[in-house]
């Protein structure tokens, strides 16, 4: 089947957070969404525009439907969940979802809030500004040269707490591009093998059985960073179980993590930031 429209969407991103224990982040909710739906690889790496698939784009469309409507909320660290009244609905109307944000859409272009009420209504949400300066920020990492690309991925692999990281690539080298090293709570030690990939296109599982063979013999703990996507064979194979692990960032996961690490990217705050303790959350949990 090919990808749904957003609003087809609703009821599979709220059975996923079900099925998910009440909460997942946004790749294990598109990973159970295509589970329910039996999303091909050819559907899931269909492209909408740039370097966005139409099942993110629709899918986070879908989210911000569910948002308004109180069904779902997300975190600062991009963590979504249902809420009260997600957590007592198995079953959602989309038509009535579609109305009820129209009608608040309406409601807020018409309004005539002073600055204090602003704050408080921010901006409203649009998908479509996070994905453009994330399709925006991808084409420019593809457009820089190998070496820089490299060093790029050894910046944000030392900012995220990796130390002893070094290029290594070379011919007949198996594709790996370098090696550092993790440690877990300042006691446990892990060795690590990356590559670095700029693809435009989506990265296969036979590239991921290629990196697992060039693994052998040196750590059992691998990392792909790719400017493209992984097709769900890929990600299937990359946790296959008896076999190491290796972990995937692919292009939309790259330039988040440069955002929260702020390499490259200056984020402004349009609202001063007010703390306020939400004691239902806790009670709902």
């Amino acid at each position: 089947m090919s990808v749904p429209k957003y609003d087809e969407l609703f009821q599979p991103a709220l059975t996923a957070l079900h099925n998910l224990g009440g909460s997942s982040s946004i790749s294990e909710m598109e990973d159970e969404v295509i589970k329910l739906l039996g999303l091909t690889d050819e559907d899931i790496t269909e492209i909408h525009r740039g370097n966005t698939t139409k099942l993110s784009y629709r899918l986070a469309w879908a989210r911000t439907y569910l948002k308004k409507v109180d069904i779902i909320e997300n975190s600062s660290r991009g963590i979504w969940s249902l809420t009260a009244k997600g957590l007592n609905s198995s079953i959602i109307n989309s038509k009535a979802v579609k109305d009820k944000v129209k009608i608040m859409n309406v409601n807020i272009e018409n309004s005539n809030a002073s600055e204090a009420d602003d704050n408080e209504i921010s901006v409203e949400e649009n998908p479509s500004d996070e994905f453009e300066w994330k399709d925006r920020l991808l084409e420019i990492i593809k457009d820089i040269s190998p070496d820089s690309f490299e060093r790029l991925c050894m910046r944000l692999l030392r900012e995220s707490g990796f130390s002893h990281v070094i290029v290594t690539g070379k011919s007949g080298d198996g594709g790996i591009d370098g090696k550092g090293i993790i440690k877990i709570g300042g006691l446990l030690s892990f060795h690590v093998v990356f590559q670095c990939k700029r693809y435009k296109d989506t990265v296969s599982s036979s590239l991921i059985r290629d990196f697992r063979g060039a693994m052998q013999g040196r750590t059992e703990k691998g990392l792909i960073l790719t400017t493209g996507t992984f097709t769900k064979d890929a990600k299937q194979e990359a946790q296959r179980d008896g076999a190491p692990q290796i972990d995937l960032i692919d292009g939309e996961s790259l330039v988040e993590k440069l955002k929260e690490l702020k390499l490259g990217i200056e984020v402004k705050e349009r609202i001063v930031e007010e703390v306020n303790i939400k004691e239902e959350w806790f009670n709902n949990l």
